[in-house]
């Protein structure tokens, strides 16, 4: 899959940018503010219907102005123009595929999938549990439609169970207790296929993350990924011990109001040579782990699909010392087509080009090919 182009129009700080692309690497160069970064915001818009870099679509209006328009060319074994518009009035967006629009988001992901590595991802390896749930289901709900769905659906269930357990506590209501014990039954039906989907994902991804590792370091490092579920749970049984964890901890959901079992609360456990990496990993380590991660998605989502996704880069090479900087300079040769973002190439003799690479210089919000 290729990204020909885009047209954009009071998007950040571009007024109206036309980028033809080519369909190896991109080298998108600027100073910071200048509108690098909103260029591959605006790619992932196109990919997923959404910012990776905003709460609402309202902060991405160019000031002064009612709204913005992304328009992008696909290019697979068909051809697809993709439209994005918004309207700041109105507070409304509409997402259009070759004209028709497109009303759930549930259709667009996984149909151009989208790979991006930004300064922001320190948070998977270090941050809290929830950004590498978020992490997991993001790669997974590309992959698998299905899952996308139930992850919806167990997240409406939540809320409704969460609702009753604050009126159940403040109003000590019991005959909501049928209507709990339903809601109940169906959070554990959605959260179990949600578990064994994650079970499945994580034994095939790991491959693609070992793979990824070899080609950054060596095989002296050995990373992986493990799931930690109910409780740190290994048996088969995920249905009953679901069931029999809630039973337990019943009374702590009423008095606290909150849902505290299920794999909205579980966790992803990364290490190295078995060594747990968010405890004891530095901070090179951190980084490379994030880095793979980012390559073994891609080719993940390329096997699993049969697409091969886009890859975005933000800022990333200067945070890297630089021999790792090269072998994943080197890697992205492997990749196809590319997005990178730079403040400049001064201290990237290592970057090199060749002659189906672009370039594009931003100074702001005006684009020139350099």
């Amino acid at each position: 899959m290729i990204l020909k182009s885009i047209h954009l129009r009071n998007f950040r700080v571009h007024k109206e940018a036309v980028l033809d692309f080519s369909g190896k690497l991109n080298y998108i160069v600027g100073g910071n503010g200048e509108g690098k970064t909103s260029i591959l915001e605006s790619i992932y818009y196109l990919c997923t219907t959404k910012s990776f870099n905003a709460k609402a679509d309202y902060e991405v209006v160019k000031f002064d102005e009612q709204g913005f328009e992304i328009d992008g060319l696909f290019s697979d074994i068909t051809r697809d123009k993709v439209k994005v518009i918004y309207s700041l009035p109105e507070n409304k967006k509409n997402y259009f595929q070759n004209s028709k629009i497109v009303s759930r988001s549930t259709e667009v992901i996984g149909r151009f999938p989208v790979v991006i590595l930004t300064p922001a991802d320190h948070a998977i390896t270090q941050g809290s549990p929830s950004e590498r749930r978020k992490f997991i289901d993001s790669v997974i709900s590309q992959a698998n439609e299905t899952y996308l769905k139930i992850l919806l659906d167990y997240n409406k269930i939540l809320r409704h169970r969460s609702s009753l357990l604050s009126k159940m506590k403040e109003l000590r209501h019991t005959n909501l207790t049928a209507e709990f014990d339903a809601w109940t039954e169906k959070m554990v039906e959605s959260g179990t296929e949600l578990i064994e989907h994650r079970l499945l994902f994580i034994k095939e991804f790991n491959e693609f993350l070992r793979d990824s590792y070899k080609v950054i370091l060596d095989e002296s490092e050995v990373p992986g990924i493990s799931y930690s579920y109910l409780d740190d749970f290994k048996g088969s049984e995920i249905k009953d011990r679901f069931m029999e964890l809630l039973r337990e901890r019943k009374e702590d959901e009423l008095r606290r109001a909150a849902n505290l079992i299920g794999p909205h609360r579980d966790d992803y456990i990364m290490d190295i040579n078995d060594i747990n990496l968010r405890t004891y990993g530095s901070q090179g380590q951190h980084k490379t782990f994030q880095v793979v991660l980012r390559f073994a998605e891609f080719f993940y989502l390329k096997e699993i699909t049969g697409k091969t996704p886009l890859f975005l880069l933000d800022d990333v090479f200067g945070e890297l010392d630089m021999e790792r900087s090269i072998k994943i300079s080197e890697y992205l040769r492997e990749v196809g087509q590319a997005f990178i973002t730079l403040t400049d190439f001064t201290n990237l003799s290592f970057l090199e080009m060749k002659d189906e690479d672009t370039v594009f210089r931003i100074k702001n919000g005006v684009i020139a090919y350099a």
